[in-house]
C-alpha cells in the first residue's frame, strides 16, 4: 500500500523537525491540550505500536487494549502513555518512535488493503489503519511545527487526509447524531504541488475553496476555519467547516479562532 510508505514518509518529515532538539526542547508545552513534545511522540509511538500488533499479533493487540483500560482508569491518556513506555522522552524516544514507525510501515505495504483489522472501536480494514495513523501523525506534528515556530511544508501525501475529510462527511454529522444537513459541498483544493484537486458535485450545498494543507488543518481540528485562507461559501458547507471531525471518537469542536497557531519566533 502507497498509504503505508506516505505514513513513513510524513514520520521522517517530523524526524528532521525533532532531530536537532534538546532533551530539554521536548518539554516545550504546545497549543494542544497543553501537551508537551514528549506528550505529543509517545502518544503517537504508542498507537503505532498498537496498529502494528493489531496487524500482525491479535493476541498481542488484545493484551494492550487491557492494559490501557487499566492504565486510563481514574488517570489521563497521557499518563498511561508514559507509564506504557517506561518515560521514554527526548532524543531516546525519538528514535525507538521512528524505528518503530519504520517497521510498522513494512508491515502495512505487504498487508491486503482488504485485511479486517481490531482496534479500540469497531474493526477496520488496513487500508483506513494505515490511512488514520497517517492522520494522527500529520494532525498531532501541527502542534510541534507550531511551538516551534516553523512554517510547515506539506507534500502531496496529505491527499490522503483530504479524501478521509471527504469520506467522513456523513459520518461527521451522525457522530453528533444529525443526519447530514444535504449533499456534501463541492471542493475545488490546490495540492501543495500545485494540481487541483476536486471533489463533489455543484449543488445548493456550496462551495469550499483553498489550499488543500487548510483544509487538512480544519477536518483534523487544528485550525479554525476562520484561521486559514478557505473560501467558503453557502450555509451547509460554513456548517460543516464548522464542525468538520475525520478522526474517530465523541465529537469535537475545533479550536476558537486564533486558539491553535504557529509561534511567531
Amino acid at each position: 500500500m502507497q498509504q503505508a510508505q506516505d505514513f513513513y514518509d510524513e514520520s521522517l518529515a517530523l524526524n528532521a523537525l525533532l532531530e536537532p532538539l534538546s532533551d530539554g526542547e521536548f518539554e516545550s508545552v504546545t497549543l494542544f491540550k497543553d501537551w508537551t513534545i514528549n506528550n505529543i511522540i509517545r502518544h503517537l509511538h504508542v498507537w503505532n505500536i498498537a496498529a502494528d500488533l493489531s496487524i500482525e499479533d491479535e493476541s498481542a493487540f488484545t493484551d494492550f487494549l487491557k492494559q490501557m483500560a487499566a492504565g486510563i482508569r481514574g488517570g489521563r491518556l497521557p499518563d498511561f502513555e508514559a507509564a506504557y513506555l517506561g518515560n521514554l522522552s527526548g532524543q531516546q524516544l525519538r528514535q525507538t518512535w521512528i524505528a518503530r514507525a519504520k517497521v510498522m510501515a513494512d508491515h502495512f505495504a505487504i498487508a491486503d488493503p482488504k485485511q479486517r483489522l481490531k482496534w479500540v472501536g469497531p474493526d477496520m480494514s488496513a487500508l483506513s489503519s494505515v490511512t488514520a495513523r497517517l492522520m494522527e501523525s500529520w494532525a498531532h506534528a501541527q502542534a510541534i511545527y507550531d511551538v516551534l515556530g516553523v512554517d510547515r511544508k506539506d507534500g502531496d501525501r496529505i491527499g490522503n487526509i483530504v479524501r478521509l475529510g471527504v469520506n467522513t462527511w456523513q459520518w461527521t454529522w451522525k457522530n453528533r447524531r444529525l443526519d447530514p444537513p444535504g449533499p456534501m459541498p463541492r471542493l475545488k483544493l490546490t495540492a501543495p504541488s500545485g494540481a487541483l484537486w476536486e471533489y463533489g458535485e455543484t449543488s445548493d450545498s456550496g462551495l469550499i475553496e483553498g489550499s488543500a494543507t487548510d483544509f487538512c488543518q480544519v477536518v483534523t481540528q487544528c485550525r479554525n476555519v476562520a484561521d486559514t485562507g478557505l473560501s467558503v461559501t453557502g450555509e451547509i458547507a460554513e456548517r460543516w467547516m464548522a464542525v468538520a471531525q475525520c478522526f474517530a471518537g465523541p465529537p469535537q469542536d475545533p479550536p476558537g479562532p486564533g486558539v491553535r497557531r504557529r509561534n511567531m519566533r
